[in-house]
């Protein structure tokens, strides 16, 4: 009996020892099937014997939890690597994720608020093509948010706001040329409806908006009675969706069919609320800059 207990014994330990000299197996699956930028992928760690890991997601982003969610914010193919780390072994496996680009024009607004994700709207192909290509060239980066009115909306764009002194008047730059209206009847000022801004009436009768400022609607509570007035006042006949949208959100629908409406926030409404808050001075600038940057998502 003593020699079969020891017989066990050394096997156990043989065990263990094997145990504690294997190589921990690096694996994981995801799935990929419709994603479209900006795009979360759950991943699933199906490695073996590792004690912890390391994550290189292809698009200059890391993590070392063991099944990640990781947003790919641009289309592309990207190489997602897994490295499975037991002591002073380490495993390796990677595969491939692709990422189409969006069929919608989207453009990622950044702030020191957080960040917004509109689309760009094709019915109004003018405003969409140069917006985007504004975006392209980098001509909004680290332009403010110069007029800001709580209850209202929250406004964009001027050239001139780039490194602007404190106390300076702004709102009255742009690129040097406007765009003709492109009212449509489906697209209303609901809250994070991202709209060109003008010259009023009269100086500018045919409602030609800034070829570079542009404002994103915060608005109020809306209330159907209101709809019925501007329906009677201005001839709109609003469809459900967008009752039901005013009804939901809020917004300003006394501006529809005066601004034209060329895109909406989809991620990010609270960040609206958030810069709405922000203090401001007399002439609606806010006390503290808030800057913003943007990009295409592709």
């Amino acid at each position: 009996m003593k020699i079969l207990q020891q017989k066990y014994t050394l096997s156990l330990l043989a065990v263990l020892l094997l145990s504690a000299c294997a190589k921990p197996i690096a694996d994981f699956t995801y799935s990929d099937k419709g994603k479209i930028a900006p795009a979360k992928v759950q991943f699933d760690n199906k490695s073996k014997k590792a004690e912890s890991y390391q994550w290189d997601f292809g698009d200059g982003q890391t993590s070392e939890d063991v099944s990640p969610t990781h947003e790919y914010t641009s289309s592309g193919n990207y190489v997602v690597i897994l490295k499975a780390m037991k002591g002073d072994k380490v495993t390796m496996t990677e595969k491939r994720i692709v990422i189409d680009a969006p069929q919608e024009c989207l453009v990622e607004i950044e702030t020191s608020y957080g960040n917004m994700t509109v689309v760009l709207y094709n019915e109004t192909p003018r405003h969409r093509d140069n917006f985007a290509k504004l975006v392209e060239e980098g001509y909004y980066d680290d332009l403010l948010f110069h007029r800001v009115i709580n209850g209202f909306m929250v406004q964009g764009g001027d050239p001139d706001s780039k490194n602007a002194p404190a106390g300076k008047q702004l709102g009255g730059g742009g690129p040097n040329y406007t765009i003709p209206a492109e009212f449509v009847d489906s697209l209303s000022h609901v809250k994070g409806a991202l709209a060109a801004a003008r010259m009023g009436d009269g100086v500018n009768p045919k409602k030609r908006s800034s070829g570079s400022q542009f404002y994103i609607v915060q608005g109020r509570s809306v209330q159907e009675d209101m709809l019925k007035k501007m329906q009677a006042q201005k001839g709109v006949r609003y469809t459900k969706s967008q009752k039901e949208d005013y009804l939901k959100y809020g917004g300003t629908p006394f501006l529809d069919q005066e601004y034209t409406v060329f895109g909406r926030v989809i991620k990010g409404l609270e960040v609206i609320d958030k810069i709405a808050k922000a203090k401001t001075a007399p002439g609606d600038r806010p006390v503290e800059d808030i800057k913003m940057k943007m990009r295409v998502i592709k």
